[in-house]
């Protein structure tokens, strides 16, 4: 039990670039075959599993189209050092109710724009956040192809960070945990 994956978590295989060029991206996106599949207003609340334990925390998100709740776990910041247990849910309002009414607060609120593309069998994501520079987010089905999709876009393994969010804030000397509204 504890902090060992079971058959109902996955790991996410993702990484970014950070400090992109928006247009520069859809470019090279598009030129490599790709196609834009979304541009949308993202938003999320953030909760703790447990207080003070950063590596895990409850997410429940609205994509525009699509709600979904998940646990995220956090085992090291490389392309495969996230697991995640993720479920579509009805509503965005009656879950944020719902985790309330079991006694967790959102620790924060956040909005994001997320514009996305298909390349390759993988997700490219430009997402803009609040106060920092656009990144790109590249998720496939294994460390080696968000690696392959990301030479397709220009860049290297060295170019990539497996950082979560509130690291990527941290880099810019932002503490995104004393945030707890953050909109566009």
């Amino acid at each position: 039990m504890g902090n060992r994956p079971d058959e109902t978590q996955s790991i996410e295989y993702e990484a970014k670039v950070l400090n992109v060029d928006p247009d520069n991206i859809d470019r090279r996106v598009l030129s490599q075959g790709g196609v834009k599949v979304a541009d949308r207003l993202m938003r999320r609340y953030v909760y703790d599993i447990e207080p003070g334990d950063m590596s895990r925390w409850i997410r429940l998100r609205d994509t525009g189209t699509s709600v979904t709740l998940a646990t995220k776990r956090i085992r090291h910041d490389g392309i495969d050092g996230t697991d995640e247990v993720e479920v579509g849910v009805d509503s965005f309002e009656k879950t944020h109710a719902l985790l309330g009414a079991m006694g967790f607060v959102a620790k924060a609120y956040q909005e994001n724009r997320r514009v996305s593309y298909r390349l390759n069998d993988c997700d490219v994501e430009l997402d803009s956040w609040p106060l920092i520079p656009v990144y790109v987010e590249i998720e496939g089905r294994s460390r080696d192809h968000v690696i392959e999709v990301a030479r397709l876009l220009g860049f290297t393994e060295t170019d990539l960070t497996g950082e979560n969010t509130t690291k990527i804030y941290s880099r810019y000397g932002i503490d995104l945990s004393s945030i707890s509204d953050l909109r566009l």
